[in-house]
């Protein structure tokens, strides 16, 4: 039995665009799909689009939500890879946003021929310091606090997060719309997908990653400070960084063309190279 209809039902994969090359386009924590409809169009025209929701999120079947496979990220880059295998891609370009970079990770280290390069938009291999030489930027108390914040008052959590997430203040209407994908996101589904993010530990998945790689960086970035720029860098010396001027961690939406740009000189690159 075809188990691919299923699949491509279940996390509501969107296919658009034509070329001979694959984008695939990831979502992070609290968002879905939607949140790259400022970027992704802009490269229908030369390449084969497809578009995701995590189980879980975003108009993807819930009820195919399973605690136990998703309490780790392991069980979303099994959503990646389902959706690749589904739809028979290999050698694809994923562009993964903050968590989805690190699944994008352990997906390609997991299938190396489905993956061709890694874009990793704002990446962190971990949110919480592990001192001496490690500084992620939340001591652990700090996530656990936030975490018990969604327990006890969900939709304040939402309103606290979202707009230290946008870190654009100019642009309220972008803290608004991820606070109301916060909102819109299953309680159950997002606090289990909420702990597998803030409390993953994929430095050591690193050693074992081999494929080309793009980390797009915002210079002010609540979540990603510049020590885990400079440790991804060390870790993974034959990648590109583009770190992008402003704030937040959410360039694709406060800083769509910028974002673009990156991409396409870093795809022209790769492109060129074929």
């Amino acid at each position: 039995m075809n188990a691919a209809p299923a699949i491509l039902a279940r996390n509501n994969v969107r296919v658009t665009g034509s070329g001979p090359r694959t984008l695939v386009f990831a979502h992070g924590f609290g968002c879905d799909q939607n949140m790259w409809r400022f970027v992704s169009p802009a490269f229908e025209t030369r390449y084969r689009t497809v578009l995701f929701d995590y189980v879980g999120s975003g108009k993807s079947e819930l009820a195919a939500f399973d605690a136990a496979r998703y309490a780790t990220l392991d069980g979303y880059a099994q959503d990646l890879l389902d959706v690749c295998e589904a739809l028979d891609l290999n050698q694809v370009v994923l562009v993964g946003h903050s968590v989805s970079a690190m699944i994008g990770v352990l997906a390609a280290n997991r299938a190396p021929h489905r993956f061709s390069d890694l874009i990793m938009l704002v990446p962190s291999p971990r949110f919480i310091n592990d001192p001496p030489g490690y500084v992620g930027g939340f001591e652990q108390a700090d996530i656990e606090g936030l975490l018990s914040l969604m327990d006890l008052n969900y939709i304040g959590w939402a309103g606290t997060l979202a707009p230290m997430v946008m870190g654009d203040p100019s642009r309220p209407e972008l803290a608004a719309e991820l606070e109301e994908s916060f909102c819109s996101t299953d309680p159950a589904a997002a606090k289990i997908f909420a702990r597998a993010t803030f409390f993953a530990d994929n430095r050591s998945d690193l050693d074992a990653f081999r494929h080309p790689a793009l980390m797009i960086q915002v210079r002010d970035d609540a979540l990603v400070p510049a020590t885990v720029v400079r440790y991804l860098q060390d870790q993974l010396p034959g990648s590109v960084t583009v770190t992008l001027d402003g704030s937040g961690h959410c360039p694709h939406m406060s800083q769509p063309a910028a974002t673009i740009d990156a991409i396409e000189k870093y795809l022209g690159r790769v492109d060129a190279a074929v």
